[in-house]
C-alpha cells in the first residue's frame, strides 16, 4: 500500500487485526509503527522478527523516503527531520490516534525525535539498539577495531568514506559485517534476509559519508520532552550502538526502563528472539 503524503509517497503494509471480536463486542487494538533501520535498508527485514506481535497489537511497516519500496526524491531530504515528519504524517493520514513507537537502530533515531517532537502522538516507545548522538560513529571505528578481522575494518572505512555506493556493495558490506551484527550469524539465513532486502545507497551516504547529515546529530536536549512510557533495549556485546548509548538515553528520559540483552549484539531479534519479543508485550502490556 502506499501513501501520498508531503512531497513523497510512503510504502507501508499493514498485519493484524485493529478490531478483534471480544464476546459481545469488538476490541479495538493499539497500533504500533515498526521503524526500520539503515539509513538506506527496508523493512523487510522486521517482518519474520515481529509478526508474533500481530497477536497482540496491529503492526503498521514503512520505508522510509528514498528507501525500500518508498518513492525516491530530493536526496537533501533524506534526513532524520523529513523521517520523522514523514513518520507522524503517515500516522495521521491512517487516522490514528497515538501509537506504539518500536524503532530499531536507525529506526530509533526517528522514534526518539517523533516522540520528542509530538508527544501526543506516541502511547509507548521502545528503542532498540540506538544511539542519541554521533559519537557512535567513533565508538563503533573503536569496537571493529578490536574485534574486527581485516575485511570488516576495510568495511567500515567504505562505509564512513560514503563508498558504499551501490547496491552490490551494500550487499557485500553486510555479507562481510554479518558476524558482527548478530551473535548467531547464520550465513545462508542472512543471505534470505539480503536477497529480500532493497538496499539505498543515497540515503545511507546522505547520512554517513563526509559532510553528512549524521555527523551534527545529537538528540540528547531533546529527550527530556519524551512522555511517552519508554522502554530501551540493548544488545552487550553490540559494535555499532554499544550499550553505553543506550545506558545515556535511560539516564536522559525520565522514569525509562533499561534492558540489556546479555546473549545479543546489535540484532537481538536474531540472538534472543523470544526475549525480544516477551519484552515488548509485557512492556506495551
Amino acid at each position: 500500500m502506499r501513501a501520498r503524503i508531503r512531497d513523497t509517497e510512503l510504502y507501508f503494509d499493514v498485519d493484524g487485526m485493529g478490531l478483534v471480536p471480544d464476546g459481545p463486542r469488538m476490541r479495538e487494538r493499539l497500533v504500533a509503527f515498526i521503524i526500520h533501520g539503515g539509513p538506506g535498508a527496508d523493512h523487510s527485514g522486521l517482518k519474520a522478527a515481529c509478526a508474533p506481535l500481530a497477536q497482540k497489537m496491529q503492526l503498521v511497516y514503512f520505508d522510509h523516503r528514498g528507501q525500500g519500496r518508498s518513492a525516491r526524491g530530493d536526496q537533501q531530504k533524506y534526513t532524520l527531520d523529513e523521517n520523522v515528519e514523514d513518520m507522524e504524517a503517515l500516522r495521521q493520514y491512517l487516522g490514528l490516534g497515538p501509537i506504539v513507537s518500536i524503532g530499531t537502530s536507525y529506526g530509533g533515531m526517528v522514534a526518539m525525535a517523533h516522540a520528542a517532537r509530538h508527544p501526543d502522538a506516541v502511547s509507548h516507545l521502545i528503542l532498540c539498539v540506538t544511539a542519541a548522538h554521533s559519537e557512535f560513529i567513533k565508538r563503533a571505528s573503536e569496537i571493529v577495531a578490536e574485534r574486527g578481522t581485516p575485511a570488516q575494518i576495510a568495511q567500515l572505512e567504505l562505509l564512513w568514506a560514503g563508498r558504499l555506493d551501490t547496491q552490490e556493495k551494500m550487499r557485500h558490506y553486510y555479507d562481510v559485517m554479518g558476524p558482527l551484527y548478530s551473535m548467531k550469524h547464520d550465513p545462508a539465513l542472512a543471505a534470505q534476509v539480503q536477497d529480500r532486502s532493497i538496499h539505498s545507497p543515497d540515503a545511507l551516504n546522505r547520512a554517513f559519508a563526509p559532510g553528512g547529515w549524521m555527523a551534527q546529530y545529537d538528540l540528547r536536549p531533546e529527550l527530556s520532552k519524551i512522555t511517552a512510557p519508554t522502554m530501551i533495549i540493548a544488545g552487550r556485546h553490540d559494535w555499532i550502538c554499544a550499550p553505553e548509548f543506550s545506558e545515556e538515553i535511560h539516564r536522559l528520559i525520565p522514569g525509562s526502563d533499561l534492558r540489556i540483552f546479555e546473549e545479543s549484539s546489535h540484532s537481538i531479534r536474531i540472538d534472543e528472539p523470544q526475549k525480544f519479543l516477551d519484552a515488548v508485550a509485557g512492556f506495551v502490556g
